[in-house]
């Protein structure tokens, strides 16, 4: 595996996540195989394109939103791990919680993405999340993923 493939398919999840924080939601999903397989574990897999690319439509519509922090990124072929934080937001709640990622790319195309993360680390989030409503500086301001 050359360098440039690795770069390119960590170029792929990057551009992929950015997308997505960016609330570019039909680009997002034009980075997904058709028959994508999504999983946050935990949560029932998602097969599919149209079915998958609901859930980054979702995440875009007003008063929503998502936005990612990427702390470290490897390849191993076609397989790039990332370690996230990643942020859901629901009009002004912002809830940070940090996830691992595994994403398949082939030809260029998310054919699996795969996201764990830790409950109690989400419960510490939503925690976060509320008293920054009331106190702003309880939550430091996220990095922006660089692309």
């Amino acid at each position: 595996m050359t360098d440039t493939v690795v770069r390119d398919e960590q170029a792929t999840v990057l551009t992929f996540l950015a997308d997505m924080a960016d609330g570019r939601a039909e680009e997002a999903v034009a980075a997904f195989d058709e028959n994508v397989v999504y999983t946050n574990v935990g949560l029932p897999t998602l097969r599919g394109k149209r079915r998958a690319g609901s859930v980054i439509r979702l995440l875009a519509r007003p008063g929503l939103g998502f936005g990612v922090e990427v702390t470290s990124i490897a390849s191993d072929g076609a397989l790039v791990l990332t370690e996230r934080i990643d942020e859901l937001r629901v009009g002004p709640l912002h809830v940070r919680f940090w996830v691992c990622g595994r994403f398949d790319v082939r030809d260029g195309r998310i054919v699996l993405w795969r996201d764990y993360f830790d409950n109690v680390d989400v419960f510490k989030g939503i925690v976060r999340g509320v008293l920054a409503l009331a106190v702003p500086t309880a939550q430091r301001t996220m990095t922006p993923l660089q692309r």
